[in-house]
Parts: structure tokens; sequence; C-alpha cells
């Protein structure tokens, strides 16, 4: 049986002018997702006011009670009413909207919040008495006097009691108040000089603080680091590289971690637009790129980074919830982030994440003893040297059943073995399972996983010759067709010279058709039709392409894992020496070509402390 067409009526439609009730519960939708999303509003309205010290206080995960307090500039008894109007806001004045400096700017917030739950607002600007408006699912009460000592009190009482449907999308509490705990700390990374405070007060008493992060002094640098190590921790602040970079008018700056402190999914990236939390997959694009050569695809990076610019470069009014922006030259923002991580991550040169060593000590950390064992001060290096020769052939007698080996420090000079210990990587000392390297430096010691170590070494080296002498292409004998829509041909062609650099030669072949006439001769044969159709995909979804270059590197990859130190091979003292001296010497030698750590450093403090010597 046909099912009629709902569509078609008997009736000609009516056109009606909705009421200002339907109106604003229809805007709640885009604006007010869930609890957080109000959080959210009400807290950049308590920034833009230039509130020094913001509280935030949630019932049942903001469902049944969301108020934020600060000590802004208020708003006057005779703009209370207004300030609940549609399109009303103090932010702009309509004549410019590419110029804006503020949070909030559409003045919908307010409204929309009104329509679906029971909103009060209570505020005293400076000057002038506390006053009180209130409104219940759309219907506004008189303004009426009321006691505040400053600054404003907005309170918001059973969200979305007015839209019970919206009541049944809601998550659980737990689920809502993480959500809320995520916007502040967002917000609260934007803004270092400003204290938050988060309590949830769910049931009867005082409730408990969740999160917590007063206002931090100090330059920017110091501020945001300061504001980071609390809310993302110290092993973050501790492993994470200092980024400032500008551009034709863009300044990123911010702070990036290591690629060895990384996360298994990207939950820890945050982005900001002229202080702005965004979630721009341009951005997140970008910042994948710049790590796409030092982490393997299960893994990601860790990173709070704020590009800055002038207004009119980049449109925020993209979606009622402003988190999307769109920028005026989307290539150089991205072209930034790519460069500025690429330099900060090259400067860092050996280094690798503290948590690795921290997590090998975790590993061996014995049962607690009781008793306390007070130690010698340590030998001088001549006794050292004296004791470690005369102990070396009892290891001698050892060698045909244990695998580790002890260089003999009498090869070398001692001054050598002294300078070679202040190098950050220290002097070989031995070789454990013919795969780990021992070294002894000034603090410490370190274990050098040698194939990994190498593998990298060899890998940048390819690199660099390629980038130096470019990438050999082989001509196709017979060109392959590859039929594509006439917009993707477009976007194909308009990164053809980038592609030709890389060995992957494209021409036009009429209508949607493009002809493949070279491919890196590297990648040997491939399916030029399915590279093609990867690098549009990665286009649609990034757009830009890493592709051709992520094929060619993997390569490489496997070339330097092929052509480096196997494990089980027997080092010599000055071949493991060499090889230290290279680390410290390559930039990204902290991690091997997967994103794994090469070496873990341990302290002599942490090692004298394993075994009770402190």
């Amino acid at each position: 049986m046909a099912h009629p067409n709902p569509h078609i009526s008997g009736n000609p439609p009516v056109i009606r002018q909705l009421d200002e009730a339907a109106i604003n519960r229809i805007a709640a939708g885009e604006v007010v997702e869930r609890p957080a999303s109000a959080v959210k509003e009400l807290v950049e309205n308590a920034i833009d006011a230039g509130a020094t010290r913001i509280s935030i206080d949630i019932g049942d995960g903001g469902k049944t009670l969301i108020r934020v307090t600060d000590d802004g500039c208020g708003i006057a008894p005779d703009d209370l009413a207004l300030a609940l109007s549609r399109h009303a806001t103090s932010k702009i004045d309509g004549s410019d909207l590419l110029n804006i400096h503020t949070f909030g700017f559409r003045g919908e917030a307010l409204p929309s919040l009104g329509a679906v739950g029971r909103l009060s607002i209570t505020s005293r600007a400076a000057g002038q008495d506390a006053a009180q408006i209130r409104v219940d699912g759309g219907t506004t009460s008189a303004v009426k006097p009321a006691a505040l000592r400053a600054g404003t009190t907005v309170e918001l009482r059973d969200l979305f009691y007015a839209t019970p449907a919206r009541l049944k999308f809601l998550r659980t509490d737990r689920a809502e108040s993480l959500a809320i705990t995520d916007v502040i700390k967002r917000l609260a990374m934007a803004e270092p000089s400003i204290g938050f405070t988060l309590r949830d007060i769910s049931g009867a008493g005082q409730g408990r603080v969740t999160f917590r992060a007063d206002a931090e002094t100090g330059d920017l640098f110091d501020a945001l680091h300061a504001r980071l190590a609390r809310i993302l921790g110290r092993d973050f602040a501790d492993n994470s590289l200092a980024i400032d970079a500008t551009r034709d008018g863009l300044r990123l700056f911010g702070y990036a971690a290591l690629p060895t402190y990384s996360r298994g999914a990207a939950v820890a990236q945050y982005l900001f637009v002229n202080g702005r939390p965004v979630k721009d997959r341009m951005l997140t694009g970008a910042l994948r790129g710049a790590y796409y050569d030092f982490l393997s695809r299960d893994r990601h990076p860790v990173a709070a980074l704020f590009l800055d610019c002038d207004p009119e470069l980049v449109d925020v009014n993209v979606h009622p919830a402003k988190s999307e922006v769109r920028f005026r030259d989307p290539a150089l923002a991205r072209g930034l982030i790519v460069s500025a991580l690429r330099h900060a991550l090259g400067n860092a040169g050996h280094r690798a994440s503290s948590t690795v060593a921290a997590g090998v000590l975790g590993a061996m950390t014995p049962e607690p003893t009781g008793a306390r064992v007070y130690q010698m001060d340590r030998p001088s290096l001549g006794a050292r040297t004296a004791a470690y020769a005369a102990q070396a052939p009892g290891f001698g007698e050892m060698e045909n059943q244990f695998s580790g080996r002890v260089v003999d420090v009498r090869d070398t000079c001692e001054d050598a073995q002294q300078a070679d210990e202040q190098r950050p990587l220290g002097a070989a000392r031995g070789q454990v399972h013919e795969n780990y390297i021992i070294a002894q430096t000034a603090t410490g010691m370190v274990i050098v996983d040698q194939h990994a170590a190498h593998e990298r070494l060899v890998y940048e080296k390819l690199k660099a010759q390629m980038a130096e002498n470019g990438v050999a292409a082989q001509a196709l004998l017979i060109p392959e067709i590859v039929d594509l829509s006439e917009a993707d041909a477009a976007r194909l062609l308009e990164i053809a010279p980038d592609l030709a650099r890389l060995g992957l030669t494209v021409e036009p072949f009429g209508g949607g058709a493009i002809a493949v006439r070279e491919i890196p001769a590297i990648l040997g044969e491939v399916n030029a039709s399915a590279m093609i159709h990867d690098i549009l995909d990665e286009l649609a979804d990034l757009g830009t392409s890493h592709s051709v270059q992520a094929r060619i590197e993997a390569i490489l990859s496997r070339v330097a894992c092929h052509g480096s130190i196997r494990s089980g091979r027997r080092m010599r003292a000055e071949e493991m020496n060499a090889l230290l001296r290279e680390m410290e010497a390559t930039p990204h030698s902290g991690q091997c070509n997967h994103g794994r750590p090469t070496y873990v450093e341990l302290k002599l403090a942490d090692i004298e402390r394993l075994f009770g010597r402190t």
C-alpha cells in the first residue's frame, strides 16, 4: 500500500509569525545544547564583564542548578530587562561583525536560558543599587531591589523544564558534570589572570570543590605555564616546549608536549583563537600534521596553543555556539602551526619525556624496608675508576654465562671519560642483552636502546638527503587515467606543484579526469588511483594532504630500520660513545620513528632511593 506524502496537503500552507517564546526556545536548541553550554555562556559573560574571580556552583550535573557569581562591572537596574531581550548586547554596536574582541556578541544566551529554565539575575553596577530580575519559561517578572555587594550572580534552575523532551537527551549527572568541568578548564586556560572555582552542591551541605584555579601572576608565558601545570598536571609542564612564532599578522604561542609524552586519544588538545576555545578541524589537522613524523597512528600529541590575530582575519560568527571559526587565509594559519611546532621539536634535540624515567622507577620501586640506611659520600673519580678496573675481571669470568658486558675504562684516558660524563647522555659503561647501552652521566645513568636510537639517526639522515637532492620520479610508460568529479580534479590540480616536488606528476586530461604521468621512484609499483583518492580524502578532511610524503617517509623509515644497528650486535666502547654523541647532535633522537623513547635517564638520587640509601 502506498503511503501518502506528508508534505502534500489539500490546503495550501499558511505563513505565520512565531511568538517570542517559541523563537527563544528554538534559539535555545542551538545555543544551549546541554548544561555545559549554559555554563560556557554565563562564564564567558562574566569574563567579558571584567571579572577577576568567578565562582560556579552546579547541582545534579547542572540539570537542577547552575549559579555563576563574578566580581565584574555589573548591570544597571534599567538595563536588566533589556539584557533578557533577544539580540540585546553591550559587546558590539552591530556596525562591524568582523571586529569582535569579546567572547559574547550575539545577545542570545540569556533570553534562550530564560525560555527553557527558571533564570534570575542579581547585579550591582558601580555607584548604583543592586537589583534582580527573574524569567520563568519565557515569562519575565518586574525588576526589584536586591542585596548584593558587587558584580553579578546568575542563577539558572531546572534547565529544560519548559522543554521536557530535551531532558531525555541529557546524559548522567556524572557525564554532564565532567562536561562542565572541561568547559571551565578550557576557559581557565584562556584566562590565567582570573581565578575560577567550580563547586558541586548536589544534595545537602556546602558541596565540594571539584576544580579550583587561583589567579596567576607574572608575564604571559609564566602565568600560562603555571595555569597549565595546575590544569594539565606537572608532568605536562615539565615535558612541554614553549611555542612563540609570528607570521603575517598571526601569532602562535603556548606549549606543546614532547612526542614521547603523548596520549592514546586526542583528548588533551586545547586550541584557542583570540582567547576563545575552539574545536576546529583545520587547526587539529595542523597539530596532527606537525607530529605525524614522530608519532604512530594510535598516539596523539598533547598541546595548548593560542592563535592571536586581528579580529578581521577570522570569522567567529559561524555558529551560535561560537566554537567554530573560519580564517580568511586558512593556509597561513595552518602553515604557522606546523612550522612553529616542527621548529620547536627540532630545537628540543635528543630530549625525551621525563615520565618515561618515572615509569621505570615506579616499576622498580621495592617494598619499603622500614630501616634507614646511611650512605657514605660518593668516592672520587679516581677511586671509582680503580675499583671498577679491579672488579672487571670478575665480570669477564661471567661473560659466557650472562649477556652483560663491561666496557674497560682503562682503554680510554681518564680526562676523556670525565669529559664524556659531563655530556647529556654521558659515557658508555657497558652493554646489556646486546641491545641496551648503559652510560654514566655526572648526575646518574642513561639506558639507550641501540637499535631504536640508530634507526632514528639513519632516518633523519635519509630525510636530509631527500630534502637536499629531491625525490626521484619514475615516469610511467603508459600514464594512468583517473576519473574524478570536476570539483575533485580542480582540488587536486591546485596542489599539483606540491605533489610534483614529491615525485608525483599529475595533469588534466579533460573533464574531471586527470593523468598520472610520474610517481615517486622509491615507492616502486603503486596503485596510482588509490593513492589519488587517499590524497583527496585528506584534502576533504584536513584541507591539505601528507599522503605521498607519508608513504615516502614510511619507506625511508623501513630502510632506516634495516640499515641500523641490529639488536644482538655487540658494540665496542668507541662505537657506543659515538652513537651517544650523534644522538646529542641529531634533532628528534629522543624518540624512535614510532614515537617510543630511545633512552631512559635515571638520576642518581632516584637510584639510591630505590636501594634505601637516602
